[in-house]
């Protein structure tokens, strides 16, 4: 099957599909040069798969293209970011204390 992340702007929130299918999702708040991931879910069919990572990746690519700064609200992406360090410098420097990183 193939994957893809979407931005769908009218829901403020990043969506995973798996083969055609909405798989799951990560719910954002842009303001100003911030992004905040707020809720990341993946249904449970699609669970095991590692769609999870691949959408926390998608959406973290995509803040650093757009030179956004992360603000990870949301346990799962904020977690993901613990186990990925090249991944830290997305979110401000006077954040990380607060996020645990």
């Amino acid at each position: 099957m193939t994957t893809r992340v979407a931005d769908n702007t009218d829901e403020s929130r990043f969506e995973i599909f798996d083969g055609g299918e909405l798989a799951g999702f990560v719910e954002y708040h842009r303001f100003r040069d911030e992004i905040a991931f707020l809720h990341t879910e993946i249904d449970p069919r699609f669970g095991g798969r590692g769609l999870g990572g691949t959408l926390a990746r998608s959406v973290l690519d995509e803040a650093r293209k757009q030179e956004l700064k992360v603000l990870p609200f949301c346990p799962f992406i904020r977690g993901w970011l613990g186990k990925h360090p090249e991944y830290a410098d997305l979110v401000p420097g006077a954040q990380h204390a607060r996020f645990g990183l």
